[in-house]
């Protein structure tokens, strides 16, 4: 019971000093709450065990081809019958295919993003259904009806968790025509990779897969291939079995497999797969919540050991009067965890909406993290962190002895507050260190951030308005599906407000599928320094018109016109980059190219040659900082179909959507029109993630810069106040108050500079062990570096100035007579 009543006292003697009580609260809040949101989203995005059946046996396969440029590729039909045969160390493999699909049938039509899957996929995932069943080896074949399983989270968002859904036959079009399909089966919540789908199908009801070109075709790689590893397998043996295999077929295909492409395999666990994009900013995070965590463990240290250091005669005299060691620790710890425990139910308070806040970041990142809340298990968590604070706070200061008072009068305590001033200064450098590490990656991402505002494209976006069109094929032929996007753009011309409409196959930035197209081509009289023939650049087909929407000059010859179609020459339009590469201080106009890629067979390009009608500047429409640009433009009308619909306006380019919206539904009346918005806004939304990576550590950063200040102002303000005898005797002997002044600031500044300087030293070591991990990661720049030691420093004369102030006020008289 005298615990209790320790307890009892502690909250009498606390509630005098609400100030204290409440930054100490605070503080711990930040620190606490900050740790627990994030291990939250690490525990549920990083951590969790995924949905599928045995997941440590589910392995993800990728091929790459650096030497062409090709980092990440999907394999081919042929490829896949190749290393899948007869394979020990996995049981089976299941394909998945992207591809958009126009749905009619559930509601209003619509483009969806859905994959294309053979009949072991769900099987080799480990995944079952709610409602219905999935897709079996029995959908597969040119003959099975058409069958597709949805998504839990679109039969739950967009059908309402209808169960009379299944059974329902609709029709699915995509650019390659139409097929029906009935619902068989509503998948179970699971994380949605490789890509966030609303249905999966099977193969048939896409007619491209169906086709020669996809069965046979080696080069035409758009499947993404999943396996199970064999009872008793590892992941290591598995690696060197299909190493083995694709080396074989890379050697029995020279044709394709090239040696200077450098065609290589690998194999990863899903769980790491999946996890690859937000494992190293989720740790980043976790390890910047943890020197956060730091700081304010520093500060709070500082601040009850002053406190206990003020204390001390009270203290003394409770030793002198017989209370043991153990009487003042319990005393001391019964404040701790007064303390601690308010700091742990703050923080509790603050993480909730932290973990909310913190799982709509981590979306950018990891569809894991979705729907996130705090993880219960965490308030024991806090609860341990509360304890085992108290105790260090409680048993880091010095008991008094039971002559204290003998002692503080005969001036000897002075070694025990120098003591404590050392232990008070070895926190602020604590403090100090951190804070600039969190500093110092703040400015790094603001500075990429900043440089990605200022960088402009060399094109006019702002009153570019982007529609989708999506394919509708069903019933038509080719020339009338043409045909119709030629008309829309006739007719949206018209409209008040338009100043230019034109047709393109992809939207810049925003990632599209078809931005990846990349094809390789030879050049009349053009040669590489390595003496090959043959050059690789990206491939857009566009309207005639395309680059005056754009706001991009014709820098020679003409652009695309209505003559430019099927039928008629071949003719193409080249990037000033590529044009330079080609015929470096020559004119690129009326030479000709040819494309000599082995896909081109399989997405409906010919060989023919195509002559150069003109060069313009380079359109980088993949990156946020321009690039050089090695893009060849051809018609539209000619080979291809664009579906994306750019509009440039005279004024508000939202304002146009209304009526572009009724005049294409008057042509078609389920035609979607879909992702309307400008191209500033597209590029806005591609920056959305390093706007958070700079708000989330800038305000990390920011917590801890405060904390840190506070803990500088505090340990200046405990050393005044221990000093004040000796500033006393100073200014009675004639030193001036600017002396003490800059006595104080001095002593603040070189706080601030050490633990600059160890902040600087830690950060650079840590950088470079992690970047023996991690190659993505780089030093950071002198610019970082010095703006965060100078808003460090500035902060550190900041906090000083109030305790030198008072300390340069101190009257002699007054000093000596109070000693």
């Amino acid at each position: 019971m005298s615990f209790f009543r320790d307890l009892k006292i502690a909250l009498r003697s606390l509630a005098r000093v609400p100030a204290l009580w409440v930054t100490i609260a605070l503080t711990l809040a930040l620190g606490i709450g900050a740790n627990a949101a994030i291990f939250s989203v690490v525990r549920e995005v990083l951590l969790r065990p995924l949905a599928n059946r045995d997941e440590n046996q589910l392995l993800y396969l990728r091929q790459s081809a650096p030497g062409i440029g090709n980092t990440n590729a999907n394999f081919s039909i042929p490829e896949i019958h190749d290393i899948g045969s007869n394979l020990k160390t996995i049981t089976q493999i299941g394909t998945f295919s992207e591809i958009g699909f126009t749905i009619v049938g559930l509601g209003t039509p619509h483009e969806i993003p859905a994959g294309v899957v053979d009949g072991n996929y769900f099987q080799v995932m480990g995944l079952r259904p709610v409602l219905g069943r999935l897709l079996t080896p029995a959908d597969d074949g040119p003959n099975a009806p058409g069958a597709i399983v949805l998504t839990y989270k679109f039969w739950r968002d967009s059908l309402h968790s209808d169960p009379g859904v299944i059974g329902k036959v609709v029709r699915l079009e995509s650019y390659s025509g139409a097929r029906t399909a009935a619902v068989v089966g509503v998948l179970e919540p699971s994380v949605p990779y490789p890509m966030a789908t609303e249905i999966i199908a099977n193969v048939v009801t896409s007619p491209h897969h169906l086709s020669a070109t996809m069965v046979q075709g080696r080069e035409h790689r758009m499947t993404e291939v999943f396996a199970r590893l064999a009872p008793g397998a590892t992941l290591e043996q598995a690696r060197a079995e299909l190493t083995t295999v694709y080396s074989a077929m890379t050697q029995a295909h020279p044709e394709v497999y090239k040696p200077e492409d450098h065609f290589a395999i690998s194999v990863t666990r899903l769980h790491d797969q999946i996890n690859a994009q937000a494992s190293m900013i989720l740790w980043i995070l976790f390890a910047a919540a943890g020197l956060l965590f730091v700081i304010a463990s520093s500060n709070v240290a500082n601040l009850v050991l002053a406190r206990t250091v003020r204390r001390e005669p009270e203290l003394a005299v409770r030793a002198a009067l017989g209370a043991s060691p153990a009487v003042l620790r319990r005393s001391l710890l019964a404040e701790s965890l007064v303390l601690c425990g308010s700091g742990t139910v703050a923080a509790v308070l603050l993480a909730v909406p932290m973990v909310k806040v913190l799982g709509h970041y981590a979306q950018r990142f990891s569809v894991r993290a979705a729907d996130l809340t705090l993880d219960s298990s965490l308030l024991w968590f806090g609860a341990a962190l509360a304890i085992v604070a108290a105790f260090f706070l409680a048993y880091i200061p010095r008991l008094p002895a039971p002559d204290a008072p003998s002692k503080n009068l005969t001036g000897r305590s002075v070694r025990t507050a120098s003591s404590s001033n050392r232990k008070l200064r070895i926190f602020a450098v604590t403090q100090i260190a951190a804070s600039f590490l969190l500093l110092t990656g703040a400015c790094v991402l603001m500075k990429t951030l900043y440089v990605l505002e200022q960088t402009r494209p060399p094109y006019s976006s702002a009153n570019v308005l982007a529609v989708n069109l999506p394919v509708r094929n069903y019933g038509k032929t080719d020339a009338q599906v043409s045909e119709f996007y030629r008309e829309v753009m006739e007719r949206v011309s018209a409209l008040p407000g338009v100043e230019n409409v034109s047709e393109g196959f992809s939207v810049p930035w925003r990632g599209d599928q078809e931005q990846n197209i990349s094809l390789q081509f030879a050049a009349q009289g053009a040669h590489r320094q390595d003496g090959k023939d043959e050059f690789r650049a990206s491939f857009r087909p566009v309207s005639p018109g395309f680059f005056s929407t754009m706001g991009v000059p014709i820098l020679d010859g003409r652009d695309f016109n209505a003559g430019d179609k099927d039928g008629n020459e071949r003719v193409v339009i080249i990037s000033q980059s590529l044009a330079n590469m080609l015929y470096p201080g020559q004119n690129a106009v009326d030479r000709t190219l040819w494309w000599t890629d082995g896909v081109i067979k399989f997405i409906g390009l010919s060989g023919e040659p195509r002559r150069i009608v003109a060069v313009v500047p380079d359109f980088d429409d993949e990156n946020l900082i321009p690039q050089p640009a090695m893009t060849i433009y051809q018609p539209i009308d000619q080979e291809w179909v664009g579906g994306k619909l750019f509009v440039r306006a005279h004024q508000d380019p939202y304002a146009l959507i209304p009526a572009i919206a009724s005049l294409i539904h008057n042509m078609s009346a389920d035609q979607p029109v879909e992702r309307e918005s400008t191209l500033g806004d597209v590029r806005a939304e591609v920056l959305t993630p390093d706007k958070l990576n700079a708000i989330v550590f800038g305000g990390f950063a920011a917590v801890a810069l405060l904390i840190s200040v506070v803990g500088v102002a505090g340990v200046l303000a405990f050393s005044v106040s221990g000093r004040t005898r000796e500033f006393g005797i100073r200014i009675a002997l004639g030193a001036q108050p600017s002396n003490i002044l800059t006595d104080v600031l001095s002593d603040g500044l070189l706080m601030a500079g050490i633990g600059v300087a160890a902040g600087a030293v830690l950060g650079i070591g840590l950088t470079r062990l992690a970047a023996t991990y991690i190659a993505a990661i780089g030093q950071p720049g002198a610019l970082a570096l010095s703006l965060s030691g100078f808003v460090i420093l500035l902060a550190a004369m900041i906090a000083s100035a109030v305790p030198a102030a008072r300390a340069a006020r101190v009257n002699a008289v007054e000093a000596l007579r109070a000693e």
